[in-house]
């Protein structure tokens, strides 16, 4: 049985006193409710930092506190449980439930692995971009999971060879597990469903200032930002940091051949399954060109998302056997805290804008019109991707994205153009083992030691830095 570390338990302690010694102030700081709603802010800040509970936990305090001490309604709060943006998530997870099941992720992913070639930096590669490509549409964890065995199974052919397990060696699956963890967290940047920040910022939007982000204008922006970020993690690791000089590999095309061949033949389920995947990422990219033919459908990508997920539940395989390719059974497996951190995070930034704290946040931005933009642009994309390093990525945009909106006001520029870098940053967190579920996942596997990472990740970082600002400063703008 684990033991309750001490940060943990000072966590749990201090969030609800702070809360009702801030809630209980004898003199107003900006007004009663902005007051109530710092103290709620910090409370959960708190329990974020510490993970006193679980941070899907601490995202319920909005529901349970915000009336209690009228910030807002308990019916207003709960919309934001129910937003659309949290339907669109969980339309991708019960997807990415579907390719988990029939095994379609580890089937496409072997494909790539295999088409790259058997050289061993062709196998790194091969790797990373199919850890890259899952993880834009399934979580980067389970994509890790996936790739993690097929792995190991490769380097323990190393360690079994006539030469041992030579320096060369050792620097080979190095290579291959921070590759495969450092591209799970680049990839799902690509896509609005590859990973949890991007949907806070996109629901924030729509929830707040009513701004649609289409699925087809996130992947124009995002997805050059990942595979130049695939290449760079590949040169850095590969060509630079632990270079490999084995000449041969051969035995690793019987590894995958030998996985392929486990999973034989591609089934009707898989069959199934691949086509509504499809269906749905044509109908994403598609969607504003058929808006456009067909005025009166609207069709949005919450509503495609439900339609695929939907279709997965009712289209029968065996009609005659009641068969289904998924049943209710298997949500049992979907992430569910998840959609509530969407929920909490939705309902904290309504609190904020309720307030007036965003605004005040703008105003005095405003006041300081001495600032240079590029200057605040750069500081905050640094902030978020080294803090994300120590704390849930996911409750840190959550924290940190409203008032990125307040200071875009505040300089009189697109509020687009500087939340999208910013959140962007927090899925680019290379350093330490626990700044991502991925880098967690390899570090474990107990080829990857904390200096090796944070050698790497440092470098990693101050590239995603660099190309974040030149994002901000050249390349958003002219997509949004």
């Amino acid at each position: 049985m684990t033991t309750y570390p001490l940060v943990k338990k000072i966590g749990l302690i201090i969030g609800p006193i702070l809360f009702l010694v801030l809630v209980n102030l004898p003199v107003i700081l900006i007004s009663d409710i902005a007051d109530n709603v710092i103290a709620v802010a910090v409370w959960m800040i708190i329990w974020w930092i510490t993970e006193a509970v679980s941070i899907s936990v601490t995202a319920l305090l909005p529901l349970i506190v915000f009336p209690l001490v009228g910030i807002l309604d308990l019916k207003t709060v709960s919309q934001n449980y129910g937003n659309p943006i949290v339907f669109l998530f969980f339309g991708g997870f019960i997807m990415a439930l579907a390719l988990e099941k029939v095994n379609l992720h580890k089937r496409i992913a072997l494909r790539i692995i295999k088409i790259t070639g058997t050289s061993p930096n062709r196998i790194i590669l091969g790797f990373m971009i199919a850890t890259a490509f899952m993880s834009m549409w399934i979580s980067n964890t389970a994509c890790t999971v996936v790739m993690l065995p097929i792995a190991l199974s490769v380097i323990q052919l190393l360690s079994t060879d006539n030469d041992g397990f030579t320096k060369q060696d050792r620097n080979f699956a190095l290579s291959i597990m921070l590759g495969i963890a450092f591209s799970a967290n680049v990839g799902g940047v690509a896509t609005i469903i590859g990973t949890p920040p991007n949907s806070v910022l996109v629901g924030f939007l729509e929830n707040e200032y009513q701004i649609d982000i289409s699925f087809f204008s996130w992947m124009l922006m995002a997805l050059p930002f990942s595979i130049i970020m695939i290449g760079i993690i590949f040169i850095v690791i590969v060509k630079w940091m632990y270079p490999n000089r084995i000449k041969n590999f051969s035995a690793s095309k019987n590894v995958i051949d030998k996985e392929l061949k486990k999973l034989g033949k591609i089934t009707a389920k898989e069959k199934r399954v691949l086509l509504i995947f499809c269906l749905v990422i044509l109908l994403w990219i598609s969607r504003v060109m058929i808006n456009k033919l067909i005025p009166g459908l609207k069709l949005t990508d919450t509503a495609i998302s439900m339609i695929g997920a939907f279709a997965l539940f009712v289209i029968p395989f065996r009609l005659s056997k009641g068969e289904f390719t998924l049943r209710w059974q298997d949500t049992q497996k979907l992430p569910w805290g998840i959609l509530i951190l969407f929920g909490g995070g939705l309902a904290l930034a309504n609190g904020l804008s309720h307030a007036g704290l965003i605004e005040l946040v703008a105003n005095t931005i405003a006041m300081n019109k001495g600032l240079s933009v590029l200057l605040i642009a750069s500081l905050l994309i640094v902030f978020m991707l080294f803090m994300t390093e120590l704390m849930s990525n996911v409750a840190l945009v959550t924290i940190f994205i409203p008032v990125v909106a307040g200071i875009a006001l505040g300089l009189d520029i697109p509020m687009l153009h500087m939340l999208i870098p910013v959140t962007m940053a927090a899925s680019c967190a290379f350093m330490l083992p626990m700044a991502t579920p991925p880098n967690a996942i390899v570090f474990a596997s107990g080829y990857v030691k904390v200096s090796e990472m944070v050698r790497v990740g440092i470098i990693l970082n101050v590239i995603s830095v660099i190309l974040l600002i030149l994002l901000f400063k050249f390349y958003v703008s002219i997509i949004f």
